[in-house]
């Protein structure tokens, strides 16, 4: 337990009804190597996240702890769920996006962009009208440590869309030296993604850009707004909105959160580097984040903007029954 003095860093007035000062930041979970892809299961009560170089993808509760949920996963790293409430992953090994579905078989969404195998697929979102959104830096082919080493066989490492019916994933952003973690705005018009090309090369800047997205009859335009936020201690990985439009980023130093326009409002230490982080909990108002070796909680006084997050299934009677 981090004392309250040395959990926050106030940088703006307006952080302070976003926390509570009795929140207590609470390891839930420890003993692993490197967790990643947390997604909150409201209708399941529960977290569900990856520990990459074990692969393996663990589910925890307030009542029941933590429990396996799978093996064998692929080194699995980012995950969501689509809107009707399937597990969607990202999986470094076969190099792949997949999607759980309701008995349990997995569906592979995507793993091939114009003849060749993508780098490694790492985090990844799904919009309302059903879209897969998802980034491919090559971490899980750098070395055998989080996939298996191998030469990339894209020209880029893209921020790719699977439309709503399915098929061919469409590379929509190609400028990023590591594109990693994604999200949208509560109302979807805007992306935000962060560069992580830091990890390996000290001149990439740690950023999260930021894309307004237009959507005409069903054809979807990217129009780049240029960088967003400056994340000032290691390097930016998952990040997430809230309902009211702030953006929660991972950082080297814990969590740092964002205003809609950009400004820095503050932090919350992690005795650890944090590499994602969603909303979830029984009001939607719970911070899980996972870092290098121990998943942490938070109370925040702000729900997430993802309909799962709120303790409710995506839609009303699905949910992933089977994992």
């Amino acid at each position: 337990m981090i004392p309250t003095a040395h959990r926050y860093e106030i940088l703006d007035p307006r952080f302070r009804r976003l926390i509570h000062p009795l929140a207590q930041l609470d390891q839930i979970c420890t003993g692993f190597t490197w967790t990643e892809g947390p997604v909150w299961f409201g209708d399941r009560g529960e977290l569900v996240f990856s520990e990459i170089p074990s692969q393996t993808l663990y589910a925890w509760s307030p009542e029941g702890g933590l429990r396996t949920l799978r093996d064998a996963t692929g080194f699995n790293n980012g995950n969501t769920r689509d809107r009707a409430g399937r597990l969607v992953g990202c999986r470094h090994g076969p190099r792949d996006v997949v999607r759980t579905e309701y008995d349990g078989t997995i569906t592979v969404l995507a793993d091939a962009y114009d003849g060749a195998r993508l780098n490694s697929p790492n985090d990844v979102v799904v919009s309302a009208d059903g879209a897969v959104w998802f980034t491919d830096p090559t971490y899980g082919i750098i070395s055998n440590f989080e996939g298996y080493r191998a030469t990339p066989e894209q020209t880029a490492r893209h921020v790719f869309r699977i439309p709503p019916e399915g098929g061919a994933p469409v590379p929509v952003i190609s400028d990023f030296t590591q594109p990693n973690g994604l999200c949208f705005s509560p109302d979807e018009r805007v992306l935000y993604v962060a560069e992580s090309g830091s990890s390996h090369d000290d001149t990439v800047p740690s950023v999260i850009r930021h894309y307004r997205i237009d959507d005409t009859g069903g054809q979807v335009s990217v129009t780049p707004l240029g960088d967003f936020a400056h994340v000032d201690c290691g390097l930016p990985d998952g990040i997430r909105c809230d309902t009211e439009g702030n953006l929660w980023s991972s950082a080297g130093d814990g969590v740092q959160c964002f205003a809609p326009d950009g400004t820095k409002l503050g932090k919350i230490f992690v005795p650890e580097a944090v590499a994602n982080l969603c909303f979830g909990g029984p009001d939607g108002q719970r911070l899980y984040i996972t870092a290098s070796t121990s998943v942490y909680c938070i109370f925040v006084d702000v729900k997430g903007a993802e309909p799962w997050c709120r303790n409710a299934p995506a839609t009303p009677g699905a949910g992933a029954r089977t994992l």
